[in-house]
């Protein structure tokens, strides 16, 4: 393949032969035989039933599909359904007969230490609401989200971690100036506003489903901004390629990440298997502890089925959080961007430089196609050795032809800034030295368009 540049955008053979001097050891056998006991135990639980709630049915329905084909999907499964686990195995929404029994087993020393015979009388009455098996099933359950919250933890580290090493190395592309700062104020409110939606959500009532489906919304919309500026054409491309200084080679690469046989394919072909059965056995531990909740009134729990999920939770955790590891390691080293240093210095990073008559001005128009994007200038006026100034001002134009002036005419002898587009179209800067009658002005300059900022999280990558 030519090279653009002097770079060569990232391929699947390339990353195939990173990927060769990292193979993941083949994931535990245990898995995909709970994930297969589980699902008996809960195919019984519904043969015995004439109807399921809503949320069941959903579940079941999940667990009869494939895992989706994403690796970056099956990551946000899993946290969805780790959360809805450590959900469940709150005490508070224990069925009754447990809650009692954690109540007894934990309050049982404070209570005894207590002469009363009112105390004792309360205790005698928790006793007599409670088994041994009950206690020791607390106990287990109190374990077991430990054990789910410490894997959600890390879980939730790696991919946050990850997106911001994405994040920073497609930054060593931009140019290091003021434009880098306004990308990452972009990137920061962009967000925030995100992370509005998700509360929203939350206090109004909504699920963890709820609550995880908006996310991966969220990330779709972040891949299909990427794929956008990839495939970015006409002024915008201009405006992304030599304005904000982005390599083609870069853009090349966020075009075609994703595609069905682009580069992360063949991590999905390396990588896919062990997280496809991880997701698969974390789904059915959530149906079955599920399932079991609701009809805990009428079954009784065998030791067996106990420990198959003991044990389920235990493969779970400890497998999911040697996969994460690995997998955090591997990518933090992958060769999906060439270097900065590599890319060279941009000549479309340089000033510019225009000698402004007396009695005249001079304009430089921009074509803004997305609201919300920055136009960002940095300039500097002088006559020979002598600083000078000029008159700086922004007006936009609208399709009708109407003006609108959106910076107010000043005087200076440099400035820096920037502007955050409300409306799309056409915006003009504008230079003027009309109040000056004999000197010119010798004015170098930087004028950049930001457009919205293009989110690299981690979950592009896969």
């Amino acid at each position: 393949m030519a090279s653009k540049g002097g770079l060569l955008p990232i391929t699947r053979a390339f990353l195939s032969s990173y990927y060769d001097k990292h193979p993941f050891p083949t994931i535990s056998d245990h898995v995909p035989r709970l994930s297969h006991h589980l699902y008996n135990l809960s195919n019984h639980l519904c043969t015995t039933t004439t109807s399921l709630p809503q949320g069941e049915r959903l579940l079941l329905k999940e667990v009869e599909m494939l895992p989706p084909h994403k690796i970056d999907e099956n990551m946000w499964k899993n946290r969805e359904h780790i959360e809805e686990i450590i959900f469940l195995l709150e005490s508070s929404h224990w069925p009754k007969p447990v809650q009692y029994s954690c109540f007894f087993g934990y309050s049982y020393l404070i209570l005894s230490s207590i002469s009363s015979s009112i105390c004792l009388l309360f205790c005698e009455q928790l006793q007599q609401q409670s088994t041994p098996e009950d206690v020791e099933l607390a106990h287990l359950l109190t374990r077991l989200t430990e054990k789910c919250q410490g894997t959600l933890k890390l879980l939730e580290s790696i991919q946050s971690k990850s997106a911001e090493n994405v994040f920073n190395t497609v930054m060593t592309y931009m140019p290091q100036d003021f434009r880098g700062a306004l990308i990452r104020k972009q990137r920061e409110r962009s967000e925030r506003n995100k992370k509005a939606e998700v509360d929203a959500i939350v206090n109004s009532g909504g699920s963890i489903r709820d609550r995880y489906a908006l996310l991966w919304k969220q990330q779709m919309e972040r891949r299909r901004q990427l794929a956008q500026l990839g495939s970015a054409g006409g002024v915008y491309k201009t405006v992304v390629k030599y304005l904000v200084g982005v390599p083609q080679v870069l853009l090349d690469f966020v075009r075609q990440i994703n595609d069905d046989q682009g580069p992360m394919e063949e991590q999905r072909h390396r990588y896919g298997p062990p997280v496809y059965a991880l997701a698969k056995l974390v789904l059915n531990i959530h149906l079955f502890l599920s399932l079991s909740w609701w009809r805990f009134e009428d079954i009784k729990w065998q030791k067996h089925q106990i420990s198959i999920l003991e044990e389920a939770v235990d493969v779970y955790t400890s497998e999911m959080e040697r996969f994460l590891k690995f997998i955090g390691e591997v990518f933090a080293n992958s060769p999906f961007f060439v270097t900065a240093e590599e890319a060279g210095a941009s000549k479309n990073d340089e000033y510019r430089e225009s000698s402004v008559p007396a009695g005249k001005s001079y304009e430089v128009s921009l074509e803004v196609e997305s609201v919300n994007s920055y136009i960002a200038w940095d300039f500097s006026v002088a006559q020979g050795k002598i600083s000078m100034d000029i008159g700086f001002s922004i007006e936009y134009t609208n399709s009708l032809g109407q003006k609108t002036l959106m910076l107010p005419y000043r005087r200076y002898e440099y400035d820096q800034g920037n502007l955050c587009t409300l409306m799309a179209g056409k915006y003009k800067l504008i230079w003027d030295n009309s109040f000056s009658t004999f000197f010119r002005k010798a004015l170098r300059y930087k004028v950049d368009c930001i457009p919205p900022v293009v989110e690299a999280a981690a979950s592009d990558q896969g």
